[in-house]
């Protein structure tokens, strides 16, 4: 701890944002960086708290701490390899991660939280600027070959760890480029993908190969797959030639509305819209790009997902956003002595709402409306929630335009026919059946296959992709050398 009374002496700082008005004409990112003065004044709000909750709300078990005052010291390298020590990509979760670990902060019991997420951030693109970011061989290679599904979050940290423990891993991803839902999910306004290049050419040197373009198991009827690929492998080859084998892949089948009129064009998944996006963004030439200009957008699904397609279709230029969440408007500021150091429920606003979105909660789409077979209008209700329970309220009925709408409301699982594939049981929720305690965690009823991310634990935030992934590769390099020294 650098400073005893600095929680009292320094305010929390947020990372500024560039105007609306002048962001909605890009889609690079806006957030601006605070400098390192800025960052040292806010590591210095850090307090000798005793239990740091900080690093128990952090799925990767951050040392927050010790980097807070590390950068108040203006000691930047210390803290790289602090932050590093347990999370690979903390250029990521420093601007993606919804910052669980803020909720737990101590000073968020009574006042507002250290602002852990952009300390992070500052530390890791101080750290890139100073080229301190650099590849980490193996310097022994162990002669076990590991073949990595997906090239997401945990994908990625998997093979990473792997690497570095002197494996050879290979990451199969099934769309043109590495990434996953990092490369075609996620805006570029949130995340500009050099984020991701700059660490994959990282991971090369280190040794992982990747590749694009191939398919594992068949593709299923329907899926929504961003670019189909140009290659397919069978899970007895994979099995056949790999000594380990590694499930990463996405929570990717969308949560669907069965209502009338779902077959009208003009209605589509958010991960339709997005990617294609993305893709323009990085020079593809697409025909029949799905675009939201001049038309009534009505974004259903209230989480981050529909605040991506509310911020793409702003900036298509969209006639109007609304966006519409089935539960009942949170409240501004949440109970802090009830639910802390608990994730808590209250109303978020995030950049892409400022830019301008209609929101409205509590309400149900009943039916889609069209003409000659395009969506033309949505027919909704307002509803009550009491108990748990929803129940529509009479004669509350409303219609609006629309002229597009997006499917924001979230993930139901994995691609089954990955796991079907392969044979590996699925639980209640369609994941892969692995546990992550206890002797042969991670590890599915296959032999060698593990399952690690989404794919596993069903969707979720990068930041748990990343723990499960090095988690797993932990699992993973003891299943082949009968121990491990790599971090769990």
């Amino acid at each position: 701890m650098g400073k005893p009374t600095g929680f009292i002496e320094y305010q929390r700082l947020n990372e500024a944002y560039a105007p609306a008005a002048e962001r909605i004409r890009h889609y690079r990112e806006f957030a601006l960086r605070l400098d390192d003065r800025q960052a040292s004044l806010q590591g210095a709000r850090c307090m000798d708290c005793g239990i740091p909750f900080c690093t128990h709300g952090c799925p990767v078990n951050n040392i927050i701490p010790d980097w807070n005052d590390l950068v108040y010291r203006n000691r930047w390298r210390a803290a790289i390899d602090v932050l590093h020590s347990t999370n690979n990509f903390p250029e990521l979760t420093g601007r993606i991660c919804p910052a669980p670990c803020e909720a737990a902060c101590t000073l968020n019991i009574n006042s507002e939280a250290v602002a852990i997420k952009s300390i992070e951030r500052s530390i890791i693109d101080h750290a890139w600027e100073q080229g301190w970011v650099v590849p980490q061989p193996a310097s022994v290679k162990t002669g076990k070959k590991i073949a990595i599904v997906g090239s997401g979050p945990a994908g990625l940290a998997c093979a990473q760890q792997l690497a570095r423990a002197g494996h050879a891993v290979t990451v199969i991803e099934k769309n043109d480029r590495a990434g996953g839902l990092l490369r075609y999910g996620i805006p570029d306004f949130k995340l500009e993908k050099v984020q991701i290049d700059r660490r994959i050419e990282q991971m090369r040197a280190e040794g992982v190969e990747f590749m694009t373009s191939t398919l594992v198991g068949a593709l299923p009827a329907g899926s929504v797959v961003t670019n189909l690929a140009t290659r397919r492998l069978d899970p007895e080859t994979l099995l056949g030639e790999f000594d380990a084998l590694v499930l990463a892949g996405g929570a990717e089948q969308p949560r669907d509305l069965p209502i009338p009129g779902r077959e009208l064009d003009g209605i589509h998944f958010a991960m339709e819209f997005l990617p294609q996006q993305n893709r323009v963004n990085a020079g593809d030439a697409l025909t029949g790009q799905l675009r939201a200009d001049g038309k009534h957008v009505v974004v259903i699904g209230g989480g981050d997902t529909g605040s991506d397609c509310v911020g793409t279709s702003i900036r298509q230029g969209a006639a109007s956003v609304s966006q519409f969440e089935l539960l009942a408007q949170p409240p501004e500021q949440e109970d802090k002595a009830l639910v802390w150091p608990y994730w808590p429920i209250k109303l978020r606003t995030s950049s892409s709402h400022e830019e301008g979105c209609r929101r409205d909660w509590a309400v149900t789409t009943k039916a889609f409306l069209g003409e000659n077979g395009r969506i033309k209008r949505l027919l909704a209700a307002r509803v009550r929630w009491e108990n748990g329970r929803m129940s529509e309220i009479p004669g509350s009925e409303f219609e609006m335009p629309a002229d597009m709408v997006l499917l924001a409301m979230g993930f139901v699982g994995p691609v089954a026919s990955v796991l079907d594939t392969f044979g590996v049981e699925k639980d209640a929720r369609g994941n892969a059946r692995a546990g992550t305690e206890g002797p042969g965690c991670y590890a599915t009823n296959v032999p060698k296959v593990f399952a690690a991310g989404d794919m596993r634990r069903g969707q979720s935030l990068v930041v748990w992709a990343i723990r499960e992934g090095r988690q797993c590769a932990r699992e993973v390099d003891a299943f082949l050398m009968g121990r491990s020294d790599l971090p769990r």
